[in-house]
């Protein structure tokens, strides 16, 4: 009898300690506003890595890309989507971050983001200099492609108090109304191409997709190498005929880099090992190899990441 005390004594403990390790692995992980892509890849990544990692629990929230990287500088999550021009402003300590980042570690790059900026096609906006005294919709206050607004605003001699509106939402369905019954004449966005939102405004009203010129290009790389030029081909929306050049930067997913190496490691694994699921959310991603997901963006890779990483040769 006493033996079998020992026994299930023990068997509690181990019980117990499984319980606790569970615990452990209750994670946050913010992905991105409605309309846009990170939220149904968010989803996809939970399912996912709950099903390879035993004992991993997953809560996925809304976010952005700016507030993901203070979100987990902050201790608020431990996962988070980003935009790697962002993300390396707050590793620098750049505006719009109060101090520099220190917590957030680089995980994977995933597929590259576009900031398209969908202008009605009867406002006649050809240029970002056309902005001036238009009505404008973009992303809360703070979030990637509202900075991004206000900096593409500023190398064009621009601000919004130049313009007649502007607005802020969360949510890119609620940008696209706004649109779609006149309220705004064209809505900035940072994610995939073609964007779901944009095609949705585009099944109602005519749209024009404004390029980039080479100046703002230029001036906008001086200050951070995070931002590329890369082409919206034509036919990607309707009526569409020819590319168009915009500003680019990649996605990819930021952790906290106290998350477990085991854990971020196993992560890491189970992204690059199911490429096909994750391009079946976000088409982008098809193709993605080890050695594209750990490509250095001036972001600290996570410990796990990079030994898994260099496991598959990719570094």
């Amino acid at each position: 009898m006493n033996r079998f005390s020992h026994f299930s004594a023990l068997a509690v403990l181990l019980a117990g300690l499984a319980s606790g390790t569970a615990s452990a692995q209750q994670l946050t992980f913010m992905t991105g506003p409605q309309g846009g892509a990170w939220i149904p890849l968010g989803g996809a990544l939970k399912g996912l890595w709950e099903k390879a990692i035993p004992g991993l629990q997953i809560q996925t929230t809304p976010g952005a890309g700016i507030s993901n990287v203070r979100g987990i500088d902050e201790s608020k999550a431990q996962i988070g989507m980003a935009n790697s021009s962002t993300t390396y402003d707050g590793i620098a300590g750049n505006k719009p971050y109060p101090k520099k980042v220190t917590k957030v570690c680089q995980l994977a790059n995933l597929y590259p983001q576009y900031f398209q900026v969908v202008a009605l096609a009867d406002a006649k906006i050809n240029s970002f200099r056309d902005l001036a005294g238009k009505s404008l919709v973009t992303q809360p206050r703070g979030n990637t492609a509202e900075l991004l607004t206000a900096t593409v605003l500023e190398l064009n001699g621009l601000d919004y108090k130049k313009l007649s509106r502007a607005s802020f939402q969360a949510s890119y369905t609620d940008a696209v109304s706004m649109l779609k019954d006149g309220h705004a004449h064209v809505f900035t966005l940072g994610t995939t191409a073609p964007a779901s939102s944009v095609m949705d405004l585009a099944s109602a009203r005519d749209i024009k997709m404004v390029p980039v010129d080479d100046k703002t290009m230029t001036e906008l790389s001086k200050s951070n190498p995070g931002y590329t030029r890369q082409i919206i081909k034509a036919g990607t929306y309707p009526k569409q005929n020819d590319d168009v050049p915009v500003i680019a930067y990649l996605t990819h997913v930021v952790v906290s880099c106290d998350l477990p190496e085991a854990t971020a490691y196993a992560m890491t694994k189970v992204m690059a090992t199911n490429v096909d699921a994750m391009a079946a959310v976000v088409k982008p991603i098809a193709g993605l190899t080890p050695k594209m997901m750990a490509t250095d963006i001036g972001v600290p890779l996570h410990p796990g990441a990079e030994k898994y990483y260099r496991e598959a040769g990719a570094r």
